[in-house]
């Protein structure tokens, strides 16, 4: 059990850097969806079933869909069709599919092997558990990162609003808009 643990660190370990050294963009979300997936098989390995799980559903599965489509958004021409071509090439997704085999066949082997001892495993965290803690014991911190969404939020909105014309010239002002 110690062996898979140490595994799947290497394996985000390894891939957070690759993520964070690509100059690829479409590369680096590849890398960061292997390292998410890499922390929740130690999730899993830990005995935290419920946040393994939802670490693949919402970072790995719908935070990274969000990633693709900005990416997809930002493309820019026929310079990004040739970009996208390139990256059909085998070669380049030998990286990425080797270390998410790696990480396959590790929760293969989880899945097959026979239950360990009672020692061996602790006991799993019931989702209801987990909520009691999130809202009484550390409520603090979630009203934080709450505030951390919204601030981001209102960022991302004012840095992406345009800045407002007038169409007619009754509308204008010497100094801006009315």
């Amino acid at each position: 059990m110690n062996i898979l643990f140490y595994i799947a660190a290497v394996l985000a370990i390894l891939s957070t850097l690759r993520m964070i050294a690509g100059r690829n963009a479409i590369h680096s979300l590849l890398y960061l969806i292997v390292s998410l997936l890499a922390v929740s098989v130690i999730f899993f390995l830990l005995g935290a079933p419920f946040i393994a799980a939802l670490e693949v559903i919402i970072y790995a599965g719908a935070i990274m869909v969000l990633f693709v489509f900005v990416i997809m958004m930002l493309n820019v021409g026929g310079d990004g069709i040739r970009k996208e071509r390139a990256l059909l090439q085998p070669g380049i997704w030998a990286g990425p599919v080797l270390v998410t085999v790696v990480l396959f066949m590790e929760m293969a082997y989880m899945l097959m092997r026979p239950p360990a001892s009672p020692l061996a495993v602790p006991s799993p965290v019931p989702p209801r558990a987990v909520g009691a803690l999130l809202f009484t014991k550390y409520s603090i911190i979630v009203e934080l990162a709450a505030f951390l969404l919204a601030a981001g939020i209102i960022g991302a909105y004012h840095l992406g609003q345009k800045e407002k014309t007038a169409h007619h010239r009754y509308l204008k002002k010497e100094g801006g808009l009315l």
